[in-house]
């Protein structure tokens, strides 16, 4: 089963910046330009784009164009994992998702590394809304080894993964996580019913397991203004 075209596309972009080629600071070729050496549609080569921009792998300047990113100024933080249902329901509230695509493939370049995957393993790359009270609050791409969740039904896994995984044995460890402020593309935007470049708060999370392996690699897109980090140290 091969990647689909978007994700093989991100991993070339991926090399080519990890080569040298395209250093820190650099402004990438216009997206008309990409889709045309890569043979896509501009639709495609967008979305392979959008993926690396929520890596935190190329940003966008308003304006000026699609850039290699800079290194950020990072504050390590640590604190418990929590649930987005927990944290939902702990403010009284009912949480709620819906699936926007649900696909066993072969993972990208970054999901691969992010979950210390070894060649030939399949990944889970799942695409859901999660609301509170019917209130969208965020967009979510999760990557899970394919391996550790195949036995789970579809539904175990798309309404509440943590739950699933300690109702069978598997006790959840600790989190990396990397928090940045972005605005709201198009599609992101209609998902959450937002503006077009509503402020966005960007969550990029490997959540690993008591024994130490990675199981979620997650990136989320948060509407900036319905949602808050809170970490008591």
């Amino acid at each position: 089963m091969s990647s689909p075209i978007y994700i093989q596309i991100h991993n070339k972009i991926k090399q080519t910046i990890e080569s040298g080629k395209w250093k820190v600071g650099d402004r990438i070729p216009a997206e008309r330009e990409l889709a045309v050496h890569f043979g896509v549609s501009r639709m495609t080569l967008r979305q392979a784009v959008q993926t690396l921009v929520d890596e935190g792998i190329l940003e966008r300047h308003v304006g000026s164009g699609t850039f290699v990113a800079r290194q950020k100024v990072q504050e390590r933080m640590s604190s418990g994992v929590t649930s987005f249902t927990e944290i939902i329901e702990s403010e009284g509230k009912q949480a709620s998702s819906k699936t926007i695509s649900y696909l066993v493939t072969t993972p990208s370049i970054s999901e691969s590394e992010r979950l210390d995957l070894a060649a030939g393993e399949k990944v889970l790359r799942m695409e859901r809304i999660r609301y509170a009270d019917d209130l969208p609050i965020c967009f979510e791409v999760a990557t899970l080894p394919y391996n550790l969740i195949k036995d789970y039904a579809r539904s175990q896994i798309s309404t509440s993964l943590y739950r699933t995984l300690a109702e069978n044995g598997l006790e959840i460890g600790h989190a990396e996580q990397n928090i940045s402020a972005t605005l709201a593309p198009e599609r992101i935007a209609e998902y959450l019913d937002v503006k077009r470049g509503a402020a966005i708060l960007r969550l990029r999370q490997t959540t690993r397991l008591k024994d130490g392996r990675p199981f979620e690699y997650v990136r989320t897109q948060y509407v900036g203004e319905r949602f808050e980090f809170f970490l008591a140290k």
